[in-house]
C-alpha cells in the first residue's frame, strides 16, 4: 500500500500540484560538482549516500531557484519507502509556489533522528542510526552539489520528529535559521518520560532506547532535550504546536482505537510543549507556542506547518 501512496500517490500528486503551479519536474541531475542555482521547481527523488547506507530523500526545490532548504521529519512510525508528510498532507502543494527547497529524508523509524551509542540490541540492527550526522553533514553536503545552501535551512518535524528538529537546531545554529515542533515530545528527561519513550521505542519495531542514548541520566538525554537545552535556542525563531487533546472533524477517519491513542499521546505533548513554553520565558527566550484543539494526528500537523510557514519564509528570506 505504502508503495503504491509512493509511486501513484505521492509523486503524481507532486507532479499535479506543481503543474497547476507553473512548476516541472525535475530531472535528475549530475552530482559531481556544484552548480549555480539550484533546480527551478519540481519534485525529485534523491538517493544519498551516508555511513548508514543509502537514504532515499523526497524533494522539491524551490519554485524560483533559491538556495534555502526545508528539512521536514517524520513521526516514529516513520515507514521506509516515502515521507508521511508526502503521503498524509499537503504540503507539497502549500510550499508549490514558494522560493526554498522542502527536503524530506526518509525512513528513521523509531530513531529520534539522533546518532545512537550502538546498534539496537533487540532486533537485530546491524548499523547504528547516525540521523545526526547525516542531516547535519551528509545530506547537506550532497545537496550544496545542487546549489542548496548549507547555512540557510529551517527543520521542522511532527512527533518524533518535532524535538529532533529543535534539537538538532539547538546543536548546529550554523545551518539551522528556524526550527518548529509538531506535537513534539520537547522534554523527553521529564521524570519517568524516559519510560514512555522506551515503551514506544519497544512497540515501534523492538528498538531498545538504553541503545540509543543509555539509561535514564546518560547525558546523551540532556543534548536531546530541546527543553534542557533551551539557552542554545536563544535568538532563534521557534514555533511549537501541540494538541489539547480533544477530537475533532479531521480525527473521524481514523476511528475510534486509534483516536484514542492519539487523544492520549496528544496530552503528553500538550504537558511538554507547555513546560517547553515556561521554560522558555523564564530565561527571557521569545518562542511562539501553540496549544490549540486537536489530537496526535497528521491532519492537525498538516494545519500546523501551514501556520509556521510564513514563519519560515520570513526566517530564510524565501519568498
Amino acid at each position: 500500500m505504502w508503495r503504491r501512496l509512493r509511486t501513484v500517490g505521492a509523486v503524481v500528486a507532486a507532479v499535479v500540484s506543481l503543474t497547476l503551479a507553473g512548476g516541472a519536474v525535475a530531472g535528475a541531475g549530475p552530482i559531481g560538482a556544484p552548480v549555480l542555482r539550484a533546480p527551478v521547481g519540481g519534485y525529485q527523488e534523491l538517493v544519498v549516500p551516508s555511513g548508514m547506507g543509502p537514504i532515499e530523500v523526497q524533494v522539491q526545490w524551490a519554485a524560483r531557484g533559491g538556495r534555502s532548504a526545508l528539512y521536514v521529519l517524520d513521526g516514529l512510525r516513520a515507514p521506509r519507502d516515502h515521507s508521511q508528510w508526502t503521503s498524509d498532507t499537503d504540503v507539497l502543494r502549500q510550499f508549490a509556489g514558494d522560493n526554498v527547497t522542502l527536503v524530506f529524508p526518509v525512513g528513521g523509524h523509531s530513531s529520534f533522528y539522533a546518532d545512537w551509542y550502538r546498534p539496537s540490541s533487540t532486533n537485530g540492527q546491524v548499523t547504528p542510526y547516525k540521523w545526526e550526522t547525516f542531516l547535519t553533514g551528509e545530506l547537506p553536503a550532497f545537496l550544496a552539489r545542487y546549489g542548496v545552501s548549507r547555512t540557510n535551512n529551517a527543520i521542522v518535524g511532527a512527533s518524533m520528529g518535532g524535538g529532533a528538529a529543535l534539537t538538532l537546531a539547538a546543536h548546529h545554529r550554523d545551518q539551522f535559521k528556524f526550527a518548529g515542533s509538531f506535537s513534539g515530545f520537547v522534554n523527553p528527561t521529564f521524570p519517568l518520560w524516559n519510560e514512555a519513550v522506551r515503551a514506544a521505542m519497544w512497540d515501534e519495531g523492538r528498538f531498545n532506547v538504553d541503545d540509543m542514548w543509555g539509561p535514564a541520566g546518560d547525558p546523551a538525554w540532556y543534548r536531546n532535550d530541546p527543553t534542557a537545552q533551551a539557552e542554545l535556542l536563544r535568538g532563534l525563531p521557534m514555533y511549537v504546536s501541540a494538541g489539547n487533546g480533544l477530537p475533532g472533524a479531521p480525527d473521524v477517519p481514523y476511528g475510534f482505537g486509534n483516536t484514542v491513542n492519539a487523544m492520549t499521546l496528544e496530552s503528553m505533548a500538550a504537558a511538554a510543549a507547555g513546560i517547553f513554553r515556561d521554560r522558555v520565558a523564564s530565561l527571557g527566550i521569545p518562542a511562539r507556542v501553540d496549544i490549540v484543539s486537536g489530537t496526535h494526528t497528521w491532519p492537525y500537523w498538516g494545519q500546523a506547518i501551514a501556520t509556521a510557514r510564513p514563519m519560515i519564509l520570513d526566517a530564510l528570506g524565501a519568498h
